[in-house]
């Protein structure tokens, strides 16, 4: 494994931009605002050919913080502390110690660890002695000067941060391809909730306040022979709801993990039942070639059938698009049915990696044409001459006809079907694509 650098501090002195700064990426979302990084993230980064990782953790705050996250901030700094190799300690060189800067050095002080105390935002070598002085008093070693957003000071830093690294212990991992499930859905719909019962660990702050997870997390599971990269992506607003940049940012990074993945977990809120926004989530992962498991979760909360069968009419309503989506009720809070996702998980991926042979799709056009169903438009007739499959996860389909236009979005849907009665498919999208070929010379347009 990589040895972990941590970088730590209170809110606002510019931890992200100094992950940004050292990882060479952008990924660590950085704003104004305080407190918008709350879990730990995790990005690679490597300096005169040393690779290690940096966990980017959220503000540290005062005991007396009456911010509701700052208790579990504090826990998951700690926790980042504590795996790391190297803490970076990072003040606000414009402002002078403050009360939370003191809480983090005193919570350092008990870690066992190097810590390099990095005196931020001095963007002018000249006059960076004059500051320096102070922050001595915090009692975790030497001042160094930096500038996490222009560079200054961070080449000597990342020279002696590698010196103090371990030797990296390399794995031979016989399952290097993990299988990406992202955990999607409206804020607060108990992703994190539901996340964390999965993998058995407390890996995400829980909160009851929607738009908890801000940055998407990794975490690497294994079962039995098998590795899932699990992401628990920021809940997804409807953009006209995103007031803030930050929400937007966040919103990102959950297409991000989207992207990434190739099952994804739709979290439905069951006291609420599926929402015209899940339909969109939904269709931004089948957009993106996912695989999607329907997960209804907070079951638990409906006492009545009549509830029961209203949230499972709304699955009907508003899921035409994917009804072969699978769907299970579960509850991160009693646990009910939460092993059974893997399962799904399973089940789903296997069907977006299925192969058919060219002679069984042929043998399905044939049964096709015998059935009779095709599209007439006046003197022009639909033919479907050949069929193959050109891709996999999704899988995709190509289909050579004499007349591309005439295939419309419903006789689509009708091939569509009839592919998934025969074949499967279930859990997973298929991609079918439509080329002309000539039926006379046999030659492809």
């Amino acid at each position: 494994m990589k040895p972990i650098v941590a970088v730590v501090g209170r809110p606002n002195v510019g931890k992200s931009t100094l992950v940004n700064r050292l990882a060479q990426t952008s990924e660590a979302i950085v704003h104004e605002t305080r407190g918008v990084t709350r879990d730990r993230s995790y990005h690679d980064a490597d300096w005169a050919g040393r690779e290690f990782t940096i966990v980017d953790t959220g503000g540290i705050e005062s005991l007396k913080s009456e911010d509701v996250f700052s208790g579990s901030i504090r826990d998951q700094a700690l926790a980042a502390a504590e795996e790391a190799a190297v803490i970076l300690m990072v003040v606000d060189g414009r402002t002078g110690v403050t009360e939370e800067d003191e809480t983090v050095a005193r919570l350092l002080r008990r870690v066992d660890k190097p810590v390099f105390l990095l005196v931020n935002k001095l963007d002018n070598p000249d006059r960076e002695g004059e500051r320096l002085w102070e922050y001595s008093s915090l009692g975790i070693g030497d001042p160094l000067p930096i500038s996490a957003l222009h560079g200054h000071g961070t080449g000597d830093l990342l020279d002696e941060v590698v010196a103090l690294l371990p030797d990296e212990e390399r794995e031979v991992d016989p399952f290097p391809d993990a299988l990406g499930v992202a955990i999607i859905g409206r804020p607060n719909a108990g992703k994190s909730s539901l996340f964390n019962k999965m993998i058995g660990s407390e890996r995400s702050i829980v909160s009851d306040v929607a738009g908890t997870t801000r940055d998407a997390i990794d975490t690497i599971v294994r079962r039995d022979a098998r590795l899932y990269r699990m992401v628990d992506t920021a809940g997804i607003r409807k953009k006209s709801n995103v007031y803030e940049n930050v929400e937007y940012y966040s919103m990102v990074r959950g297409l991000r993990a989207i992207d990434r993945a190739d099952v994804a977990l739709l979290v439905v809120d069951s006291s609420i039942g599926v929402t015209e926004q899940d339909q969109k989530v939904a269709a931004l992962a089948i957009d993106r070639g996912c695989a999607v498991v329907v997960l209804l979760n907070k079951w638990d909360t409906l006492g009545e059938e009549r509830l029961r069968e209203q949230v499972m009419a709304s699955v009907e309503r508003r899921f035409t698009f994917a009804t072969w989506a699978g769907v299970l009720r579960t509850s991160a809070l009693t646990g009910r049915a939460v092993e059974k996702v893997w399962g799904m998980i399973d089940v789903a991926e296997r069907a977006r990696e299925t192969k058919i042979s060219t002679s069984r799709l042929n043998q399905f056009l044939t049964d096709l044409r015998e059935f009779g169903h095709t599209v007439v438009d006046g003197k022009r007739r639909l033919r479907m001459h050949y069929m193959t499959q050109t891709g996999t996860k999704p899988p995709t389909f190509t289909l050579f006809v004499n007349h591309v236009e005439l295939i419309s979005d419903s006789y689509r849907r009708y091939i569509e079907n009839r592919m998934r009665a025969k074949f499967g498919f279930g859990g997973t999208p298929i991609r079918l694509r439509f080329r002309k070929k000539d039926s006379h010379s046999g030659r492809e347009r």
